[in-house]
């Protein structure tokens, strides 16, 4: 955590809120209880982790396509004749300048310019956002860009409890919406094939009001599908179904996390936290700093030698994992590990971690202590892996 966590006027209890709620289930969750899957606790919800193997689930999005269910995510609607300039107040990027129909990756900054969440916003409309934020940050986002809104002309509603979200990721994933679209079923204002990569349509599936955003956070080409609750059941079932025979399966959490390192994304609470200033973590390009303000300008510059992200390959087979020491060829501790696994893609252990600026450099020879063993390690450019 940070050395001051919580932001002057900002309730710490707020900004640490953590899913201490009661367990929650999607509104998928009898489909996944009748598919087999295996549930874990994440941010107050249960939700699948896996369905058959974490291997094949990973493979299966290289490849072909999986189905996640992303309801747990939070949804949070900005609606006003200020809603742009609003957002471009409380968020570190400039939202008012970009495209109906496109989205942006933003960062949302404690006054100290910690990151307080990692969002996407899409804009739907002349005067009509959607702030997609994590759901472990549901209500530290949500409260937050609602303090922020004083003196705007804007409504900020949280509508998590009034949207699922499914994710279909991977190379097969638009043949199956196309699929869905030539039986009748989903209607979109556009043709899906003309969606661009963070762009975002309106549609219908059985009638029923959806988002289509191609989106998501496995580094391959996929969809988000955000509708009501109640139609998530169906619209999961007919996207399964459709998949089947292009080899598409449902994957879990396990899976997701391994593609998205892959993919060199941050995960909050790993890379990202209050006590991460953007810059460290790769992320200075979102933030706009030929705004005037911003909330969190103030504070956004790390010190000189703060530690920055980068990706280590590691030798062997050993992964490492999230805080394992890394350490310089004299054996001092130089840097930490935030995410580790075996890479299922690449066939060898990859992981991000904090290093000293000093040994930041790609080419760089460390090693990682694993359990007593330090295992050799070379500091490499993220991402591990870019779709071709």
């Amino acid at each position: 955590m940070s050395d001051s966590p919580t932001p002057p006027g900002e309730p710490s209890e707020l900004l640490l809120a953590e899913g201490a709620q009661e367990p929650r289930h999607s509104p998928l969750h009898e489909v996944h209880v009748a598919a087999g899957a295996s549930f874990t606790d994440f941010a107050g919800w249960q939700m699948p982790v896996r369905y058959s193997s974490d291997l094949q689930e990973h493979h299966a999005v290289r490849t072909a396509a999986g189905l996640f269910d992303l309801s747990h995510m939070a949804e949070i609607a900005v609606v006003g004749d200020e809603a742009g300039d609003f957002l471009d107040h409380a968020l570190a990027g400039t939202l008012s300048t970009i495209a109906v129909g496109r989205a942006k990756y933003s960062l949302l900054l404690s006054t100290d310019g910690g990151i307080v969440d990692d969002l996407v916003v899409y804009r739907l409309d002349e005067h009509d956002y959607l702030v997609v934020a994590n759901a472990a940050n549901r209500e530290a986002a949500f409260a937050l860009l609602a303090r922020r809104a004083d003196g705007f002309d804007v409504t900020v509603d949280d509508e998590s409890d009034d949207t699922a979200l499914i994710a279909i990721q991977g190379p097969e994933s638009a043949g199956v919406l196309d699929e869905l679209v030539a039986s009748d079923r989903l209607a979109p204002d556009s043709p899906v094939d003309d969606l661009r990569y963070y762009r975002v349509l309106r549609a219908t599936f059985d009638d029923v009001p959806l988002l289509i955003a191609r989106t998501g956070y496995t580094g391959e080409d996929g969809f988000e599908l955000y509708i009501e609750p109640d139609s998530a059941p169906a619209l999961w079932e007919a996207l399964a179904e459709a998949g089947a025979p292009r080899g598409v399966v449902p994957a879990g959490l396990a899976s997701r996390d391994t593609l998205r390192l892959e993919a060199g994304m941050p995960l909050y609470g790993h890379e990202l936290g209050l006590d991460t200033k953007p810059v460290q973590a790769g992320l200075g390009r979102v933030v706009d700093m030929t705004k005037p303000s911003f909330a969190g300008r103030e504070g956004v510059t790390p010190a000189p030698d703060a530690r920055v992200l980068v990706g280590l390959a590691l030798e062997g087979r050993r992964a490492a994992r999230a805080e394992y020491d890394v350490v310089d060829s004299a054996g001092a501790v130089v840097g930490v590990v935030t995410s580790g696994a075996l890479s299922p893609t690449l066939g060898h252990p990859v992981a991000m971690a904090y290093v000293d600026p000093g040994v930041a450099d790609a080419g760089t020879s460390l090693g990682v202590d694993v359990r007593g063993t330090v295992i050799p390690a070379t500091v490499v450019a993220l991402p591990f892996y870019k779709r071709s």
